[in-house]
């Protein structure tokens, strides 16, 4: 039924062949001069970590350089790695132990999120878990229509309700089914929105009561779907659903596509956000947690 799953490190392909295998070529050099960092900290910009960051990491490499004697430009790669792991902080497992755990999803049209309802639902199923999902965005009948072919597929019911009904009726019913049939998650997936529409966004915030209204507590995690191929673009995005709906992590989708990798570092710098799932490949088994340790070895290995 499932075809062969891609690897992070597969996914991180992209990023690692047109940005971080120059900055292995950068270090493979023989000696640091003034040029090594000044081309190290531009490189690091166009992986999309940010010119903050990226500022950052480069003077926090330099004055490691000066205390241990670094001369070399090979021996900055350890230290390059460690500083991009210390930026991720520690991987984040999902609050999702009550019975029904739930988890809404948000982001903006386009980002993957009714494809990306579906690998979590395939994850949790994985994971001997049974999963109910609510079909949220009527705003857009091609996601309910989709949403519904993926359950069948994963042999998961979907509530749903009629075209253009109201996101946060077809969100009561899902709740009160997902109750009534004792299931271990629910995943409500919501209609995308630009992040500059309020009336949107207003919406939005109304789902999210509804949700907690009918099951105090809930919902247990609100998860923002990204683009990776947004790259710096998805920091504005990430900030206005954080501030809107309690953000509690980020899922990267479409990573294979993009070879903007480094927005990772600046999503959990800038907004102190976990990334807690990445999207690796079309398949709904291409998508794992994420792993901090093995994000970095696939960029920089």
């Amino acid at each position: 039924m499932f075809a062969a799953t891609r690897s992070l490190r597969d996914s991180l392909a992209k990023t690692r062949q047109s940005v971080f295998g120059r900055i292995a070529t950068l270090l493979g050099q023989n000696e640091i001069t003034e040029a090594t960092w000044d081309e190290l900290e531009a490189t690091l910009i166009q992986s999309d970590l940010g010119a903050a960051l990226a500022d950052e990491i480069v003077a926090s490499l330099e004055r490691r350089a000066e205390a241990e004697g670094l001369v070399r430009a090979e021996q900055l790669k350890a230290a390059l790695r460690a500083e991009l792991r210390a930026r991720l902080g520690e991987a984040k497992t999902l609050s999702v132990n009550a019975k029904p755990g739930v988890v809404m999803l948000v982001g903006v049209n386009g980002s993957g999120k009714t494809t990306t309802a579906a690998k979590l639902a395939r994850y949790f199923q994985r994971q001997k878990r049974s999963v109910l999902l609510g079909a949220a965005d009527t705003f857009r009948a091609a996601a309910v229509e989709q949403l519904q072919v993926w359950g069948e597929r994963l042999d998961v019911p979907v509530i749903a309700g009629q075209p253009n009904a109201d996101p946060g009726a077809v969100a009561h019913d899902a709740v009160a089914a997902a109750k009534a049939r004792n299931v271990d998650v629910l995943i409500v997936d919501t209609a995308g929105r630009l992040q500059t529409k309020h009336n949107l966004m207003e919406e939005l915030k109304k789902v999210r009561g509804v949700i907690a209204r009918g099951l105090p507590g809930a919902p247990h995690e609100t998860l923002l779907v990204l683009d990776a191929v947004t790259g710096q673009n998805a920091l504005s995005q990430a900030r206005a659903f954080k501030d809107a709906v309690g953000v509690t992590g980020v899922i990267l989708a479409k990573l294979d596509g993009s070879a903007k990798g480094g927005m990772a570092f600046a999503i959990r710098q800038e907004l102190g956000l976990p990334i807690s799932f990445v999207g690796t490949g079309e398949q709904f088994e291409d998508f794992e947690a994420f792993d901090p340790e093995k994000f970095v070895e696939g960029l920089l290995d």
